[in-house]
């Protein structure tokens, strides 16, 4: 990835960023919000959020994220140059910042290119095998040999191949080697379940020396059907081995004057392989950052600390190491941990607001939330404190400090994610609802706030 300068991602926060218009909320604050029940019954503080949270503004962070930087895999440039926004944003509203380091796993990194563009509202990061070619770029014509058609001509050309028919892609690749092909795309199964397969880096048997790359479910329909209308004359694969790799947390305070308790809000802002990362975790990303800007000045009894986690799509890594980090007297100032993680899907069926805790038991944060979804009008869709972990708040849990996960999911369980869910479509235009990102925001800054002002 060309390396991206501060200059640049600051002219895309302020609205340089090309992207499709979303339907901006458009309720006033004490207007029945969509999918409530009633109209709300806000506290003087609730008001101060809500009169002030802006689902566009916090938009214009996340074009920079997922349209500018796009896939932010844990300690690659991308997920550096996430940071490096990240930091400067919150130091621009007067936070004290800082970068905790700490080492991830070898990445290897494929990237797709056309000489007329591939559609902008798909990722075209993609997996590379680790026994390929790797810090290398091929180009030529393609061909789509579907489940294993050498008989046609692949002569220079990078080669098609359809990852259902595969029980060795060793062997796919040998044949298209020895026909020529200058590098090979598998393309990714269909998942059954109605989401989409992620891009993957493909297993050999053996050492092969062209670039081979797996593609998700809809970068394969998508180059099939350019193939199809005659708009892909060529393509270019490149790979990346990135090694030595460094992952960073981003932490901004605002100190209490005395050593008192913490209020915390946080996200993970690293996608998986190939998503851009729009909804995962890019709009809990910019919860916390829109969040920041409007609880900078207000009175609070608590100190205000907003984390924005590396590697957590690698095992809740930059949680974990930030935790294991903190002396057990620090850990015992933490009142509540707000984690958002998918807080703006714009999938219809997910239309419940889940309050998530590791062991399914209310605690301060799941219980501040709550509160605020019932003067918000919004307490029927909020679920029950429901058991799951698989987010930066376990890392909080596990050490005994009070910690929940916010995002809206399918109504039957936090296990119904939407379609795009860490896949290439998971970019602004196809799974970000302005909506939704509102009502979170709302949702966790007035929780937040009442949480800071008795804590």
């Amino acid at each position: 990835m060309a390396p991206i300068s501060r200059r640049t991602l600051f002219t895309l926060a302020a609205g340089g960023a090309a992207g499709v218009a979303l339907p901006a909320p458009a309720w006033a604050v004490g207007d029945r919000r969509p999918g409530s029940v009633r109209l709300p019954s806000l506290t003087p503080d609730d008001r101060e959020i809500a009169g002030q949270v802006e689902a566009d503004r916090a938009l214009q962070h996340l074009r920079v994220l997922a349209d500018g930087i796009g896939a932010r895999v844990a300690g690659t440039p991308g997920e550096r140059q996430a940071a490096d926004y990240l930091s400067g944003v919150l130091d621009g509203l007067g936070y004290r910042v800082t970068h905790q380091s700490f080492p991830v796993q070898d990445q290897r990194v494929g990237t797709l290119h056309a000489p007329g563009g591939l559609p902008a509202d798909v990722g075209w990061q993609v997996g590379a095998s680790w026994q390929a070619g790797l810090d290398v770029s091929a180009r030529g014509g393609v061909v789509d040999v579907g489940e294993g058609d050498f008989s046609k001509d692949v002569a220079g050309r990078v080669v098609l191949i359809d990852q259902s028919w595969l029980d060795d892609p060793t062997v796919a690749v040998r044949a298209a080697i020895a026909g020529g092909a200058v590098a090979v795309v598998f393309l990714g199964k269909d998942h059954l379940d109605g989401t989409q397969s992620p891009a993957y880096g493909p297993w050999l048997e053996e050492t092969l020396p062209i670039p081979v790359v797996g593609t998700g479910q809809s970068q394969k329909y998508a180059l099939r059907e350019l193939l199809a209308a005659g708009a892909l004359p060529e393509l270019i694969v490149s790979t990346a081995w990135h090694r030595g790799l460094t992952s960073h947390n981003v932490i901004a305070e605002r100190p209490a004057e005395n050593l008192g308790p913490v209020v915390m809000v946080s996200a993970h802002y690293d996608t998986v392989l190939g998503a851009p990362g729009a909804n995962d975790d890019g709009s809990g990303t910019v919860l916390t950052l829109e969040l920041a800007r409007v609880l900078r000045h207000l009175p609070v009894d608590a100190t205000l600390r907003f984390a924005l986690w590396g590697a957590e799509e690698e095992g809740l890594i930059g949680s974990r190491h930030y935790v294991e980090q903190l002396p057990q007297a620090e850990r015992e100032r933490i009142v509540a941990v707000f984690q958002n993680d998918m807080v703006a899907t714009s999938s219809a069926p997910a239309t419940r607001y889940w309050l998530l805790s590791l062991d399914g038991e209310p605690n301060r944060a799941t219980d501040e939330v709550a509160a605020a979804a019932q003067r918000l009008g919004y307490a029927p869709r909020i679920s029950p404190v429901t058991a799951r972990g698989s987010s930066d708040h376990q890392s909080f849990q596990e050490a005994g400090i009070a910690a929940a996960n916010f995002s809206w999911r399918g109504e039957d369980g936090p296990w119904h994610l939407e379609p795009p869910y860490h896949s290439p479509l998971d970019t602004i235009a196809r799974n970000i609802s302005l909506e939704r990102l509102q009502v979170s925001m709302e949702l966790i800054g007035a929780a937040c706030y009442a949480t800071a002002r008795r804590p």
